[in-house]
């Protein structure tokens, strides 16, 4: 081969190479992705919840707002018994004043204190036997009464305040209390926590108090291992 084809022989190769690079970085730039872009996509109604890394979020929220509202209601109506019936011919659901939500855990809740506020609220709204007091009526009547949800315990002070909200057209039959707490136990590099969600449902008649909870353990690793080296049962002991 002459000099001449040596050198085209070595310019393609060269560019060639050049292109495979440049191929190369691109794929690279395209996988890592630039800063300040995010992409996101729409979670079928049937996908898994998105399971939290470092805090709870939906996959342990939901379960537990689904059941400690079960049991409560559940143990709170009698099938046998027959609702009274309205003017109108309709059944007089018992008036359910839900106070506020109080978060006792470790982690900060954010954005989901309204989301599990609204949540319990709505199965409550699905009940037979219950109605939910309109949440905008609750705050307009612990803003007119200067009163803290936790004073309400207090009878003069629970007096007061259904009294604002028999004014406004909602009698109150209970005061409803949601509280969040949380118990860690750690391991190594393992993390356990225990989220209890308790509910208090007070009748304002009698002052007689019910409680249910639910409770989701939920375990966090710093390795993929963790999750199986500390909940198999067939592995070691560390």
């Amino acid at each position: 081969m002459d000099r001449q084809g040596s050198n085209r022989v070595d310019t393609a190769t060269k560019g060639m190479s050049r292109r495979q690079m440049i191929g190369v970085l691109s794929i690279l730039v395209t996988g890592v992705g630039c800063k300040g872009y995010q992409y996101g996509h729409i979670i079928k109604p049937d996908a898994p919840n998105l399971v939290g890394s470092h805090e709870a979020g939906a996959e342990v929220f939901d379960p537990l707002i689904d059941e400690v509202v079960a049991k409560l209601l559940a143990s709170e109506c009698d099938p046998q018994t027959e609702l009274a019936v309205g003017p109108d011919g309709q059944p007089l659901k018992k008036a359910i004043c839900f106070v506020g939500i109080e978060n006792k855990s470790v982690e900060e809740i954010g954005d989901f204190k309204d989301q599990i506020y609204q949540q319990i609220d709505s199965k409550i709204l699905e009940a037979k036997a219950f109605s939910p007091i309109s949440r905008r009526m609750v705050d307009a009547a612990l803003h007119e009464t200067r009163l803290r949800p936790d004073s309400l315990y207090i009878p003069d002070n629970m007096r007061l305040f259904t009294a604002v909200l028999e004014r406004q057209g909602q009698p109150v039959d209970y005061l409803l209390y949601a509280t969040l707490t949380s118990g860690t136990t750690k391991r190594n590099n393992s993390t356990q926590r225990d989220y209890l969600l308790t509910l208090e449902l007070v009748n304002v008649n009698t002052g007689v108090a019910s409680k249910q909870s639910a409770e989701i353990r939920k375990g966090y690793h710093k390795s993929r291992v963790g999750s199986w080296w500390n909940y198999n049962p067939f592995a070691s002991e560390q």
